[in-house]
């Protein structure tokens, strides 16, 4: 009975331990680790840093498992089943705020910037925010894109109680607007090359959030307290070896995205590539976090009525011991 109580909690165990493989070297940490929305050019770097050998040569074995956006991915972490996400911070930070999954920390920067976006197809009926009124606006279920949305719909003068929200899963986006079941996305800019795609063509018209509200990061990556102050050492492994995937693909944006193809078969390498083209300006590979630039993204949420005032500090979305500040 001993035997296999022990089997058991070793088979539980999920980051890993101290058995000695036969070569003599440690076992390697094994995680699991969540995209930020399906497989798309965004989360490419993962597959790259895992094809590299960039986790292997850090000591970790990683399951590289698909997203579902911000607030799906946050209850798979909360519930233990992944270590490492790749989350939209903003929104993950306005969840924090609303006193929800509080037991994550922030442990690089992806995106310096929001992404978050209106994206229609040049002769539909929206061309500007405005146009929203009475419209259908797609995204994906549990997404930082409605979070978001009072804040940039107060800024930009829409009525959101004329905005009609379509919820779907993060692969079914596409399809919803180049069939014209919405009127536009709310979705992240780096999306426009592989819409243009799936509409056959047609040119994308977009409007980023970020004209009003410049101060938002996007992603970044993200780890529940119990890695973070429980096991830093992997904490910074895993980030260490993501950010190196994460300048490879930056600086090979098609081999990066072929990578991921080779692992995910359903990917485009087309719409991959255009994603990686255009999220390369808003992303520092070193994956910097700035302190007094998080209190001022905090300062914005509640400036927005996003969060109640005096809910959030910058400690309390970002563990600065692991971040890059510099």
């Amino acid at each position: 009975m001993l035997a296999a109580i022990l089997a058991t909690t070793l088979l539980l165990s999920g980051c890993g331990d101290d058995e000695q493989p036969d070569n003599g070297k440690p076992a390697a940490d094994k995680v699991t680790y969540l995209t930020a929305f399906g497989a798309v050019g965004r989360d490419a770097f993962a597959w790259v840093a895992q094809e590299k050998g960039y986790f292997r040569d850090a000591g970790i074995d990683v399951t590289i498992q698909l997203g579902a956006a911000t607030g799906e991915n946050l209850k798979v972490l909360a519930a233990g089943q992944a270590q490492f996400a790749n989350l939209d911070l903003t929104g993950t930070w306005i969840l924090a705020g609303k006193g929800q999954y509080k037991d994550v920390r922030t442990i690089a920067a992806i995106h310096q910037q929001t992404l978050v976006s209106i994206i229609s197809l040049e002769g539909s009926a929206v061309a500007k925010p405005k146009d929203l009124e009475g419209r259908k606006l797609g995204a994906a279920t549990g997404s930082v894109n409605q979070l978001l949305f009072p804040a940039y719909a107060t800024l930009a003068g829409i009525d959101q109680s004329r905005v009609q929200w379509v919820n779907a899963p993060p692969p079914q986006l596409p399809a919803l607007l180049a069939s014209g079941r919405v009127d536009a996305l709310s979705t992240f800019l780096i999306g426009a090359k592989g819409l243009e795609k799936a509409a056959g063509g047609k040119k994308t018209i977009v409007n980023p959030y970020s004209a009003y509200l410049p101060e938002l990061y996007g992603n970044g990556l993200i780890a529940p307290v119990s890695i973070t102050q429980g096991n830093p050492d992997l904490a910074r492994r895993f980030r260490d070896a993501a950010l190196k995937g994460l300048a490879y693909t930056i600086e090979h944006p098609q081999e990066a995205a072929e990578i991921m193809k080779k692992a995910q078969p359903a990917a485009d390498v087309t719409a991959a590539v255009g994603e990686i083209t255009l999220m390369t300006p808003y992303v520092k590979t070193s994956g910097v976090i700035d302190k007094q630039r998080v209190a001022g993204a905090i300062a914005t949420l509640e400036k927005n009525k996003l969060i109640p005032p005096g809910s959030l500090t910058p400690e309390a979305v970002v563990d600065f011991a692991l971040a890059p500040t510099g």
